[in-house]
């Protein structure tokens, strides 16, 4: 009996050998296929494998110089010699240190809504691009002027409920032309709080917070923390005392009016997800209020004031990269949003069927007369975004009504603003200040205007507006307005509407040509 045993016994031992080496070689095949995935996905902290491009190089390094000719306060390793400390006192009459931040554009103004949009969007570039900034020297000079912002937000947020979104009266302000340097005007304060809230405003703080959080999550650890509780905090305030700033403040209505702040909160909680991956965020944006604020297969154009364009491509990341565990209803919603994130791609696409036809003769997307290039370089920002999520992913067909295109017809497109924008152009001029041979000149910006040994007050800085001279001071890195829709410019310093630079902009054009610096790019996970 013995010896039948141990011959029935051999091909048992045998199976389970095989079992055992089938099971083993399916282990390592899921490793070795998750490493190369990984390295094709998420190839981190790798630098380009490309060829840097020099054009869009030198054009980064100018314009973030702009973010240092815009910082309030004592400044620290300055790189603009005709810049000095500046607003120091700000924030003195509710007790608070308000005195960091960033003018507006070329006032010395602090608005809260546009600057934390500016966070927002440089906070986005560097997680999308950091590896092409850093590339080319240019990383740090990001990350301190992001860090600028979030530290004056970080102050401007003493509470839980309660807000500061503007230090200076615009009325004031607008009616002085003087140095920031030298400006001796009260500079009052504006709070948003639970009897007069401000939903959009503190949305949008909430999402530049939680967007920097990732930024700094490996640098600074601690700060990053510090970030995210400040964006959990304002992100509840937001969505549980909803009400618009534009109605708690009329004033602000001449400046930075808000159309709604639907787009604010799901921008926030898209922010949050991607910062804790908490689920419940993404219920939030998808069966919660998906359907109440996203406007599905509706585009439009990404801004200050309406952030649905930026939310719809955020979370087509989400769509396209996948995450462990999503309801059927959150997964149908996302889908929705990367529809209506496809939508707007076809309607940049200029040979798209569905391609819009807000453009100048010239080839810029064209949508106001007011800072004109704010809308061509979001587009181009979200285009390259959206190019570089369909290569990461291995999408190769993007179609517009029954018409395929390529994520390189993206990038195309893309590079057809940013060059339009350096010089590519009718008027034969770089809109960007610093940036080629031929610029603007009369930059509607004071202190550029003044030269640092004027001795002016508010009134009589006046003649330095109406001067027939250039600026004496160069603001290296400023995006002016941009030109008519006829492809015109005329540069003179009272034309407000076409020569003032705005820091957001800045921003804007800062991630598209971070995201311009190489031929292709893989989409980097975030930290």
């Amino acid at each position: 009996m013995g010896g039948k045993e141990a011959e029935a016994s051999k091909p048992r031992g045998l199976f389970w050998w095989l079992l055992v080496l089938i099971i083993g070689a399916l282990v390592v095949t899921t490793a070795v296929l998750t490493i190369l995935r990984d390295f094709h996905y998420f190839k981190k902290n790798r630098p380009p494998s490309h060829p840097i491009s020099k054009k869009y190089a030198d054009a980064l390094e100018i314009a973030l110089q702009f973010f240092d000719i815009q910082k309030s306060g004592k400044l620290v390793d300055n790189r603009i010699s005709w810049r000095g400390d500046s607003g120091l006192q700000d924030g003195s009459e509710g007790n608070l240190d308000l005195s960091k931040g960033m003018y507006d554009a070329g006032d010395t103004m602090k608005f809260g809504f546009p600057m934390a949009f500016t966070a927002t969007v440089l906070s986005w570039a560097i997680l999308e691009y950091g590896d092409q900034m850093n590339a080319v020297k240019q990383l740090g000079y990001a990350q301190n002027s992001l860090r600028w912002i979030t530290d004056y937000l970080i102050n401007v947020h003493p509470s839980e409920n309660v807000l500061y979104i503007q230090v200076g009266d615009p009325e004031v302000d607008h009616k002085c032309w003087e140095r920031p340097e030298t400006m001796s005007e009260r500079r009052p304060l504006i709070q948003v709080n639970t009897s007069f809230p401000g939903t959009e405003v503190a949305a949008e703080t909430a999402a530049a917070m939680a967007s920097a959080s990732l930024v700094f999550k490996k640098i600074d650890s601690d700060y990053s923390n510090s970030l995210l509780t400040h964006a959990r905090q304002l992100f509840t305030f937001a969505d549980t005392f909803r009400g618009s700033y534009s109605i708690s403040f009329p004033q602000v209505q001449k400046f930075y009016n808000s159309t709604g702040y639907g787009d604010e909160l799901l921008w926030a909680a898209s922010w949050l997800y991607h910062a804790t991956q908490e689920e419940s965020y993404l219920r939030y944006v998808t069966e919660l209020n998906g359907k109440n604020f996203a406007n599905w297969e509706s585009p439009t154009w990404f801004s200050w004031d309406d952030k649905l364009a930026g939310t719809q491509v955020l979370l087509s990341r989400i769509n396209f990269f996948g995450v462990k565990e999503m309801s059927t209803v959150e997964n149908l919603c996302l889908q929705m949003y990367r529809k209506t994130a496809e939508a707007i791609m076809c309607g940049l696409l200029p040979d798209s069927p569905t391609a819009t036809s807000r453009r100048t003769d010239g080839g810029l997307i064209w949508i106001t007369e007011w800072n004109s290039l704010q809308h061509p370089m979001a587009s181009a920002f979200l285009a390259i975004i959206y190019s570089d999520y369909m290569l990461t992913s291995q999408t190769e067909t993007l179609y517009c009504s029954g018409n395929s295109y390529k994520p390189e017809d993206l990038r195309k497109f893309a590079m057809s603003q940013a060059d339009y924008v350096l010089g590519t152009n009718p008027m034969k001029i770089s809109y960007l200040v610093g940036y080629g041979s031929s610029y603007p000149q009369y930059v509607h910006h004071r202190g550029a205007s003044i030269p640092v040994d004027a001795d002016t007050g508010c009134k009589d800085g006046f003649r330095w507006l109406n001067s027939d001279d250039p600026n004496p001071n160069i603001a290296f890195g400023a995006l002016v307005g941009g030109p008519s829709l006829n492809d015109s410019y005329l540069d003179s310093r009272k034309n407000v509407k076409q020569g003032e630079p705005s820091t957001y902009n800045t921003a804007l054009i800062v991630g598209l040509l971070s995201g311009l610096l190489t031929a292709s790019s893989v989409a980097k996970s975030y930290p």
